[in-house]
Parts: structure tokens; sequence; C-alpha cells
């Protein structure tokens, strides 16, 4: 089954009215926001508290493994939904290769629990 330029229409429209509002809310927001500027003003606010010492301190690399982990299994999350909705006309194909996939994302989540990549000590 071929798809014509019409069966996007739908899409095209939405990424438009998303677009639109983003730029009219940025716009909007520019011209009635206020305009003081100050050497205060302009200056980094930490919380309150004066800022001490270099911000440029190494950390552990575990939270930017958390991170990149917790990206990676978004995305399978995201590739599931067209699944979910498409469940009745894959049929049972359609459900193996699903099982495929999440089997392969169980065999990486398996390595990670067994590297300890998210234990904390």
């Amino acid at each position: 089954m071929q798809g014509t330029a019409l069966d996007y229409l739908p899409i095209v429209i939405t990424f438009l009215v998303a677009a639109g509002f983003v730029g009219a809310t940025m716009f909007v927001t520019h011209l009635l926001g206020p305009k003081r500027k100050s050497k205060i003003k302009n200056d980094s606010f930490e919380c309150g508290i004066e800022s001490q010492g270099n911000a440029r301190l190494p950390f552990s690399i575990k939270y930017f493994l958390v991170a990149i982990l917790f990206v990676l299994f978004d995305v399978e999350v995201i590739f599931m939904y067209p699944w979910a909705v498409n469940f009745k006309e894959l049929g049972i194909t359609g459900f193996i290769e699903m099982g495929l996939f999440v089997s392969f994302f169980m065999v990486g989540f398996y390595y990670i629990m067994k590297k300890g990549a998210l234990k904390w000590e």
C-alpha cells in the first residue's frame, strides 16, 4: 500500500501548528517581558548562596552512565508506542518481532546489571 502526499497532510499541519505555537510564544514573551538590565541582574544566580571554588570539579561517571541508560531505555518505549497502536493489524508476526526487540534490550539490561553499572557505592 503506497501513500500519497495527501496522507501526510495531518503530520505537516501538526508540525506547523507546533512550530507556530513555539514561535508565537517566544515572540510574545519577548515583547511583554521586562527589559530592565543591570549588573546585579546579569550576574549568575546560585540559589542565593555565594559561589565558592571551581565549578569544574570532576564527579563520578555513574551520573553520565545512568543518564545514557535512561535515554536508551526511554527510546525503546518510544518505539513500542506505534507497535501498541497497530497491535491487531501486525498480528503474530508483529508480536514476534516486538518480542525479539524487547529481548535484545533485556539482554543488554542483564549485561548492565551483571557489570554493576547501576550500583551506587
